[in-house]
């Protein structure tokens, strides 16, 4: 079992962080790994929502579909998707902190299948290092209020 946490304080308010963390479209820019985000259902955002991504990690491409399976807007976000050899469930928080600043979580779980399994122990740590990188950016876009949310 892969189980990944990692937070980050983003000196923004809650609601403009959550709304551009949520957005599909927004992914690529602040995640290393994913290459591409495609809606495979319209939008707005919401529970049953699929959206398609394109991404590359340990050095394969991969391609997967989130749905999303939980939403509350500006609190919780939670996608997973059941595909391939390595099943997961992202699942972000956003919660306000002491002068307006925002608490955002981001969790990886999930049961690598067959061959993958072995590589679970090195996959966390690759997991939770690609994590806090993406953290940073996230932060580093937002409070440089170069992007409107």
């Amino acid at each position: 079992m892969v189980d990944v946490l990692t937070e980050i304080v983003i000196q923004q308010p809650r609601e403009r962080v959550a709304a551009y963390a949520a957005d599909p479209d927004r992914a690529p820019e602040w995640y290393a790994n994913i290459d591409s985000a495609e809606w495979r259902t319209p939008k707005p955002l919401k529970v049953g929502s699929r959206v398609a991504f394109q991404a590359r990690f340990l050095g394969r491409d991969l391609a997967y579909i989130y749905e999303i399976a939980e939403y509350e807007p500006g609190k919780r976000l939670v996608m997973r998707t059941n595909e391939g050899p390595f099943p997961m469930e992202t699942t972000y928080t956003w919660d306000t902190e002491d002068g307006g600043a925002t608490r955002m979580t981001l969790r990886n779980r999930g049961n690598p299948k067959g061959f993958a399994a072995v590589f679970t122990p090195f996959m966390s740590m690759m997991m939770r290092r690609a994590n806090r990188k993406d953290l940073l950016a996230i932060k580093r876009i937002l409070e440089s209020g170069g992007v409107e949310a």
